[in-house]
């Protein structure tokens, strides 16, 4: 009989406190990573600790947010281009996985909220349609300066009459007479990275009501028209969330990405790889969480002993433990579906479903480390200040993408769609 031949052990990397890092971390063994996997974690978490924890306080606080040279730096790295094919100035190594981008997600919500590099996740939203749909035009004129940081592309998609409901979209491009370009007016809110777009992929009516009068276009942020402002956000948002309004925005036909009224098709394909990489940062949020807590709680003295020596302080950080270690595991399930091949249209469930578990483990984790921190989590300064950062992102975890509530009505829609008795 053959021996069976199981993944290797990597050495331990960061923390050595149990549950601070992933467990392939701390020496326990994983069938997904391989040495590629390792090496680029230890890339990105470098970058991390040189190039934006000792910026991210100022970045936040900044009304321009962090600087878009950040994006050439990322690149210059080996950083950005992971997520993105060699035909575009991409750096995947010849084994990129799903796994890569795992690692580029979670390494990169270290920081601690706050946005910092958030248009990079943007970019891998926007872009995707473009590279999938465009034509070789468009692909040359947004794909590689994307890519290699010079540019940013953004979404825009949700207005304010149309969020999760995407079918709803009123935004109007009306074809112009002699058929050579779009016309474009509506309202545009909560686009993220609005500030640092060079373009835009956006949502557009050009048809009747439903999802087939949807069609996706490429819209220059420079055209004549458009307004964009930045919005206050619960959470610190450096990298920008927008409100954008249009008016008689002229847009070539030529930029049409992909089919008229299929827009809609890519949209909600798109969707679930979006909806993996919030769920990739929002589970290290959560243990973030617990780490900050758990090392307050081995040094903080109350009643004349370490906060770790309260039993009720335990059971906090223990219930922690437990969900985020189950939400890791929910998290490299699905990244495997995407490493193996499975058409992202088909994940949709899964996508949905582990979006809301990792939203409700970061706001169970962010509630119990401000309680571990006391009044030190409500100060925007101090031990407590990561804390207090991560506990405003907790909604901006659980919305964006898809609520809560949509997503596990899609989850159960898609079970009775498939069931049969």
């Amino acid at each position: 009989m053959s021996k069976i031949v199981y993944a290797p052990a990597f050495p331990a990397f960061g923390s050595h406190i149990p549950h601070c890092e992933p467990a392939w971390y701390q020496g326990f063994r994983s069938p997904y990573y391989r040495a590629s996997h390792a090496a680029f974690r230890a890339t990105v978490r470098a970058f991390v600790e040189q190039e934006i924890k000792p910026n991210i306080d100022e970045w936040v606080a900044s009304p321009t947010g962090y600087p878009r040279a950040l994006h050439e730096k990322a690149y210059a790295a080996g950083i950005q281009g992971v997520l993105y094919p060699t035909e575009w100035g991409g750096t995947r190594p010849a084994d990129f996985d799903a796994f890569h981008e795992l690692v580029l997600w979670d390494e990169l919500a270290r920081m601690g909220g706050g946005g910092v590099l958030g248009q990079m996740s943007i970019n891998s939203m926007a872009l995707p349609p473009v590279m999938q749909h465009g034509s070789q035009r468009l692909r040359d004129l947004v794909c590689r300066d994307v890519v290699t940081g010079k540019k940013n592309i953004c979404l825009a998609i949700s207005e304010p009459g149309a969020g999760s409901d995407v079918a709803r979209i009123a935004c109007t491009a009306a074809l112009s007479a002699d058929g050579t370009h779009f016309v474009l007016n509506g309202q545009k809110k909560w686009i993220t990275g609005g500030t640092f777009a060079d373009f835009f992929t956006i949502a557009v009516r050009t048809g009747g009501e439903g999802m087939g009068g949807i069609s996706l276009l490429l819209m220059e942020a420079g055209s004549p028209g458009i307004s964009i402002r930045k919005m206050a956000t619960q959470f610190d948002n450096s990298h920008s969330t927008t409100f954008i309004e249009l008016d008689d925005v002229k847009v070539p036909f030529e930029n049409l990405i992909g089919e008229q009224g299929k827009g809609f098709k890519y949209i909600v394909h798109n969707f679930n790889h979006e909806r993996f990489v919030i769920s990739a940062a929002s589970c290290r949020e959560a243990r973030l969480c617990f780490e900050e807590a758990m090392a307050h709680a081995l040094t903080r003295k109350t009643f004349g002993k370490r906060l770790i020596d309260h039993q009720l302080i335990r059971y906090k950080l223990a219930e922690m433990a437990r969900g985020i270690e189950a939400t890791q595991d929910m998290v490299e399930r699905v990244a495997y579906q995407f490493a193996s091949g499975v058409p992202h249209h088909e994940l949709g469930a899964q996508c949905a479903l582990l979006k809301v578990q990792v939203s409700k483990t970061f706001e169970h984790c962010a509630r119990e480390a401000s309680q571990i921190f006391g009044g030190s989590s409500i100060v925007r300064e101090g031990k407590g200040k990561v804390v207090e950062r991560l506990y405003r992102c907790v909604r901006a975890s659980a919305i964006p993408g898809g609520s809560e509530e949509i997503l596990l009505d899609l989850a159960i829609r898609e079970a009775v769609r498939k069931s049969k008795l």
